[in-house]
């Protein structure tokens, strides 16, 4: 459920960004904050499923607007872009994102988050060994799906 607070000051942060880089504030721009904010804050969506959302709704942004509109959220710290294996480009917001890993089905091609607090432990011993302030990483697991009936697998014609 989209936190209209949290759009609010997606959209202040942003207005903030593209003042500085003497960029246009325009409503396509802050409609794509609307809808990205507005999916469950687990949700990865691609342009082409972000495009289709809003052309749905009623929009009549173009493709290119949302791509160079995401381009300037990740820029701006407010959307996190991630490339898993063959997938094109998904995005999920930022604002209130807290660290975490992912897990790929092979099979079914659903992305989970997941955290472990062991994972900050070899970061800090890698950093340690490396002599090096560890201050970001990412980590994909990829695997193939062993549910039962999967909804997610593609299914025989």
């Amino acid at each position: 459920m989209a936190n209209p607070e949290v759009i609010d000051k997606a959209k202040k942060i942003f207005e903030d960004f593209l003042a500085k880089q003497g960029s246009r504030k325009t409503p396509e721009r802050f409609s794509v904050i609307d809808e990205l904010y507005a999916l469950p804050q687990d949700e990865h969506i691609d342009v082409e499923g972000l495009f289709l959302k809003m052309r749905n709704s009623g929009s009549t942004i173009s493709r290119a607007t949302i791509y160079n509109t995401l381009d300037l959220l990740v820029e701006s710290g407010l959307a996190v872009k991630h490339q898993f294996k063959d997938k094109v480009a998904l995005y999920e917001q930022a604002l209130t994102y807290k660290h975490h890993d992912h897990h790929v089905c092979n099979q079914c091609r659903k992305i989970r988050e997941f955290s472990d607090p062991k994972i900050k432990e070899i970061k800090e011993a890698i950093g340690k060994e490396f002599q090096s302030s560890i201050i970001s990483h990412s980590l994909v697991l990829y695997g193939d799906c062993t549910i039962k009936n999967c909804e997610n697998l593609p299914q025989p014609i």
